[in-house]
Formats: C-alpha cells, sequence, structure tokens
C-alpha cells in the first residue's frame, strides 16, 4: 500500500476517533441504595412499591404512619374491599409485598429530600438521620384536612362527619342530614347526595353574606332555586358545638349496612337541631411539603403532576395519590395513580440504562465504524517505523 493511501487512513481514523469523542454520552447509572424512594404509605404509595416490585426493582418505602382515612371505620367503594377496616386493608397489602424480596417498608417519617449528582439520584433523610440513596422518588403524602375549631367536629371526624360520600354516604342514607362549609360550596354537596337524603340543613355557619351571594350569582345562576327545589333548608347562625348523642359504631344494622349516628348542633343563641350524618366542605392541605426545596411546583394546594405518567416538574420526582394534581382523591384513585407511576418509573429507569448502550464510543466501536481493515493498515504503519 502506498504512502498516500495510508496517510489519507490514518486521517479518516484520526478523524473517526475525534468525531467519536464529541457524540453525546450517556450519563453513568449512579450506585445508590435502591431504585426508588417512596414516600407515604396510603394506598398510593403501597400500590406504587407493589407495581415496581413486580419488576424486581429495588424499593424503600417510608410510612410515616399518617393516613387520611386513618379515622375511618371502613373503607366504601373499592372493589374486593368495600367494608374493609383501613388499617386491616394496609396491613394486607404490606403483608403481601413483603413476599417481594426487592421491597423493603420502614415505620419512619421522612424528613428530607435532597438532590444530586446533577439530579440523577436523591438523598432522603429520616427522622432518626439515616440516609438513603435512590435513582427515583415518589411522593404518596397525601392531604390533611383543615377542620375549625367548632368543638365536637375533631372528635366525631370521619364517624358521623365526613368529607367524601362516595366513601361514607351510603351508610347514612334516608336520615336527617346535614352540610358543614361556607354557603359558596353548598349547592355542589346537595348534588352528590340528594339520591342519598331528601331531610338536609346546610349549616353554614354565618357565610350567608351579600359579597358570597354575588359569588353565588356569578358561578352558579339560579342556586336559590335549585336549592329551594331540593327543600334544603339553609342556616346561617353560627355554630357553637356539635355533640355526639349517639355511635354508629355501636348502634347500627349491618344487614342494612345502616350505621345510626345522632348529634345535636347547637347554635349561638341556644337553639339546636339534630342530625345524623354529616358532609363538610372544609379546606385541605399537603401533609408535607417535602418537595418543595427540590423544586417541585404545586397547582394551589396539589403538587403539578402530568396526569398521564405522574411525574411533577422536577426530573426523576413523580408524585401520587391525594397529594397530586390530578384533581381525584379516592382509595381507587390513589391505587391507580401508583400503579401509574411504577409503570413509568420502571421503564424510564431502563431507558436510562439502554441510552449507555447505544451512546458509548469505544475504540472497538470506533474500530468497527471505520472497517475491520484499518487494523491491517495500522499494523502496517507501526511495521514501517
Amino acid at each position: 500500500m502506498g504512502f498516500l493511501k495510508i496517510a489519507a487512513v490514518t486521517l479518516a481514523l484520526c478523524s473517526t476517533v475525534s468525531q467519536a469523542s464529541v457524540l453525546p454520552r450517556a450519563p453513568a447509572i449512579v450506585e445508590t441504595d435502591f431504585d426508588v424512594l417512596i414516600v407515604g404509605g396510603g394506598p398510593a404509595g403501597l400500590s406504587a412499591l407493589s407495581g415496581v416490585s413486580r419488576v424486581r426493582r429495588t424499593a424503600l418505602l417510608l410510612d410515616g404512619g399518617e393516613y387520611r382515612n386513618g379515622e375511618t371505620r371502613h373503607m366504601h367503594d373499592v372493589i374486593g374491599n368495600d367494608g374493609t377496616d383501613p388499617e386491616i386493608f394496609r396491613g394486607l397489602a404490606r403483608e403481601q409485598i413483603s413476599r417481594y424480596d426487592t421491597a423493603q417498608l420502614k415505620f419512619r417519617k421522612a424528613l428530607s429530600i435532597v438532590s444530586q449528582n446533577n439530579g440523577s439520584s436523591f438523598v432522603t433523610t429520616d427522622q432518626s438521620g439515616q440516609t438513603y440513596t435512590s435513582r427515583k422518588i415518589i411522593l404518596a403524602t397525601g392531604l390533611r384536612d383543615i377542620l375549625p375549631e367548632t368543638p365536637g367536629i375533631k372528635e366525631a371526624w370521619s364517624k358521623g362527619i365526613f368529607w367524601c360520600p362516595w366513601c361514607d354516604g351510603y351508610e347514612h342514607r334516608d336520615q336527617a342530614f346535614g352540610i358543614l362549609g361556607s354557603i359558596v360550596d353548598v349547592v355542589g354537596s346537595v348534588l352528590e347526595v340528594s339520591t342519598l337524603n331528601s331531610d338536609i340543613i346546610a349549616f353554614v355557619n354565618g357565610s350567608f353574606t351579600d359579597a358570597n351571594v354575588k359569588t353565588l350569582d356569578e358561578k352558579r345562576p339560579g342556586w336559590q332555586q335549585q336549592l329551594k327545589g331540593y327543600g334544603v333548608k339553609l342556616e346561617n347562625r353560627t355554630i357553637t358545638s356539635i355533640e355526639r348523642l349517639q355511635d354508629g359504631a355501636i348502634v347500627q344494622d349491618v344487614s342494612e349496612r345502616k350505621e345510626y349516628d345522632e348529634f345535636r348542633v347547637h347554635l349561638e343563641d341556644g337553639s339546636s337541631f339534630n342530625r345524623s350524618a354529616f358532609l363538610t366542605n372544609f379546606p385541605s392541605v399537603q401533609r408535607s411539603y417535602i418537595g418543595k426545596p427540590l423544586g417541585v411546583k404545586y397547582y394551589g394546594e396539589k403538587v403539578n403532576v402530568n396526569a398521564g405518567s405522574m411525574r411533577t416538574d422536577v426530573p426523576g420526582v413523580f408524585a401520587v395519590g391525594d397529594c397530586n394534581s390530578d384533581n381525584s382523591t379516592n382509595v381507587p384513585h390513589a391505587m391507580f395513580s401508583g400503579k401509574k407511576a411504577a409503570v413509568y418509573v420502571h421503564v424510564e429507569l431502563e431507558r436510562e440504562k439502554a441510552a449507555t448502550f447505544v451512546t458509548k464510543r469505544d475504540e472497538d466501536e470506533i474500530m468497527d465504524i471505520m472497517g475491520r481493515d484499518v487494523e491491517d493498515i495500522w499494523a502496517e504503519l507501526m511495521a514501517r517505523k
């Protein structure tokens, strides 16, 4: 082979090596304690843990022991678990998930999450100070209901006074019913319970004001006629206390699936009304803002997510269940969103691994690009030295 040909091939080889050296290189896979760390041990977090464990992802769930339905007597509208005690449900889920050797669960509260390695991994610290590294985070931290200080409400919360008619309304059907909250929300509540209860008093606690009437006239034209059509009575006097007279956990008809709670609503002027159950319109907030320091964005009091994938605005961080912004708050939804996040986390992790195979350039691959005959040319060049 002539000198010019060898020189040309050598230049081509140098050019190829130079081009290969500037090709994009996938970030190296960071070694971590777990593939995924899940914060929160309610239905959403447990579903996410189950989902990633089924494909042998290493995962740790940190359960702080706080649950929105923690005081609820029974779960309802959960196929296969209608009437199950929430704690029994969680316990059974933990036992079943424990059969997967890549799943771990600790009853500890997560205190902080810090991004590291240019966002490719995270360090989570729990209440004991122990730290855990992971490549992905799933937030399943839930919501916390803000209850008024009115005596009797907190004591009866989720036991005759509740916020979800699908969860608790059927057991109090055809009973004397009350609605607690602002007048602005009353019509929406009536629409939700009208097939369950007809004897309804809305205790709006002083919120029947000119400003709220104007808001309702704009938001729901004809709202007063609608309430009249449903036979709803409006009570604007301030509630001083709600007294429990009877406990539906004790007085109930199991065969009819009815719970007979009984309450007396005491008003500021000394008058009172008896009601069997209440639907509420109280605000709720995030139980934990642990994602904020990471840059997770919030839509009101919900973690902003892409509803199709449960991804937040921060790469590698997902949010599921009541805490996220897809605007559905119930156990079936929580489980669905947890499973959806598990699928997307698993595939995202594997795509990151696959990318390292595609973009990595080593000497053998450069030779493949040039053609294996270059080795012979290189050997000839070396022999001429």
